[in-house]
């Protein structure tokens, strides 16, 4: 009966080592596939600094955001004039 039950042990730990086993090789291939993805993202973003620093130097693309922010300032305050001003009275 004892055998047996050392049995049924040492069946268990195995079991459980090649888990934590199976559990170990599935995280390292996920850390490695994250830092792929980390790696891949950070060049998209360094790229995306770059367009920005060419377009920041750029006296002509500034001056429509200018124009644009001016006129979306603009039709702001036409609409919070419109959202709060006082109701006529009858």
């Amino acid at each position: 009966m004892e055998a047996n039950q050392e049995g049924k042990s040492e069946k268990f730990f195995k079991d459980f080592g090649k888990k934590i086993d199976q559990f170990l090789r599935e995280l390292r291939e996920t850390g490695d596939r994250a830092e792929v993805e980390l790696k891949q993202k950070f060049e998209e973003l360094k790229k995306a600094a770059e367009t920005l620093k060419k377009e920041a130097g750029s006296k002509e693309r500034w001056k429509e955001v200018e124009d644009g922010l001016k006129k979306a300032g603009q039709e702001l305050e036409t609409a919070f004039k419109a959202a709060f001003k006082k109701k006529e009275k009858l």
